[in-house]
């Protein structure tokens, strides 16, 4: 992450690389624009494949700095061939936009008057979603298509200024605040709509659903659209489950999977808090080349329990329990890891003995952008010896010590963010041990 003593340098870094200008600080550290409302209308064609409509957010400066400006994130643009994108934004309202900069992912819109702290204000824009080909988080499957990250959301301006990272296909690089979402969906009635939130369908025009998915207290929104086969479910703790699968997936398959689902978030809310959402829908192709995709209360999954199990961790570490993922991705790929282990009765034993480090620059602290550029390392550092690191921490302050540490911090950082520093700080605090020789050893800084 670029300090504050860097900024002069970093100012013409980022203009050369991603010809935008560096942005302003929060001089007081506090994270902003918050409490961002998105209201979203679209409408798509016969398929699917392209949706068409209207969004528009309302947030809040919270911070003693002024907004003057606000970035609009626009991750799917990175599937395009920047200046032609999948994903375009026009008319907007209640601020003058800038050309698209980062690769055509971030637009920069500039408020009419500076937005002080505590005041409020709105933006609004025409949308068109075209959804590429390609069974991936945004692409589609021949007739299934996955639209993941493909509503524009604001971006987060912290203490380290705005945050206009480039996309990894590699990891993540989202970044949000807390928000809530009512995203309204017209679509062909043969069509199948998975969703953020808690959706109810109702009848449109002839041959034709309205899905209506309204969540709260999340920070991204996902949904899929296509013929597929679903199932129902419910936790033990009455949370609905939605498994739906692509024709090629058997319903033996599925059943397993509804299986893994209800167990995973019931065992993830047993240890780190009760799970916030109402609903969670698992989407399932074997054709996808990864493993799985987390959104809130929203999966992209292949038929694998351990990846399912996984995903469904990231509904705490990431989803409720936020963080930074392009600067430190550890915060909550380690974690999910570390909890999938758990859920699997696997104590990691001697596992950080099989440690074995590429060069003294790689730490599982290390951005996407390190990450990016040895990308043959990155499961294996943030994933293997994150989740390592995490049972060793485990066998260092103790089991009870360490269960009480997981659960506290995710209540402490509900809905909020997590860093680093504040992990390492609650760690210390869980214990009499002094730590301070284990973060280095195990190479988490920060």
């Amino acid at each position: 992450m670029v300090r504050r003593v860097l900024i002069s340098t970093a100012a013409a870094v980022l203009f050369l690389i991603w010809g935008v200008p560096s942005a302003a600080f929060a001089v007081d550290g506090i994270r902003t624009p918050s409490s961002p409302s998105y209201t979203v209308a679209l409408t798509s064609n016969a398929s699917g494949s392209t949706w068409t409509g209207h969004e528009s957010v309302t947030f809040t400066n919270p911070s003693a700095d002024p907004l003057t400006e606000v970035y609009l994130r626009l991750w799917d643009n990175y599937h395009g061939t920047c200046p032609s994108t999948p994903v375009t934004v026009t008319n907007v309202t209640g601020g003058t936009p800038s050309p698209l900069s980062v690769s055509c992912t971030a637009l920069k819109i500039t408020l009419p008057t500076p937005l002080n702290q505590n005041q409020s204000t709105s933006i609004g824009f025409d949308l068109s979603i075209v959804v590429p080909t390609g069974a991936d988080r945004f692409g589609h499957d021949g007739s299934y298509n996955f639209i993941g990250n493909a509503l524009p959301v604001l971006a987060v301006r912290d203490a380290s200024g705005w945050h206009l990272d480039p996309y990894t296909d590699n990891g993540e690089s989202f970044y949000a605040l807390i928000s809530d979402y009512s995203v309204t969906l017209d679509h062909p009635a043969s069509l199948l709509v998975p969703a953020t939130g808690t959706s109810a369908d109702t009848p449109g025009t002839a041959g034709r659903t309205i899905t209506k998915a309204t969540a709260k207290s999340v920070r991204e929104f996902a949904w899929a659209a296509g013929p597929f086969v679903r199932t129902t479910g419910t936790t033990t703790t009455g949370v609905v489950v939605n498994v739906y699968r692509v024709s090629s997936i058997s319903a033996g398959s599925a059943s397993s999977m509804m299986t893994t689902a209800k167990n995973a978030l019931v065992a993830h809310a047993g240890r780190f808090g009760a799970f916030p959402y109402g609903e969670a829908d698992v989407v399932l192709d074997n054709n996808f080349w990864f493993g799985g995709m987390e959104y809130p209360g929203f999966v992209l999954d292949v038929v694998s329990s351990t990846a399912l199990a996984h995903e469904l961790a990231h509904q705490w570490w990431y989803g409720i329990v936020g963080d930074d993922e392009y600067n430190s991705p550890w915060l909550d790929e380690s974690f999910a890891d570390y909890a999938t282990d758990l859920y699997n009765n696997i104590s990691g034993t001697n596992c950080w003995n099989s440690v074995s480090w590429q060069s003294s620059a790689e730490k599982i602290s290390n951005s996407m952008a390190y990450w990016d550029a040895h990308s043959s390392r990155y499961g294996t550092v943030v994933y293997n010896y994150g989740k390592c690191a995490l049972h060793d921490l485990r066998r260092t302050i103790g089991t009870t010590a360490m269960q009480n540490l997981l659960k506290s911090y995710a209540t402490a950082h509900w809905y909020g963010i997590s860093t680093t520093a504040d992990f390492k700080a609650a760690a210390q605090a869980a214990t009499s041990v002094d730590l301070s020789s284990f973060w280095t050893i195990h190479r988490i800084d920060g």
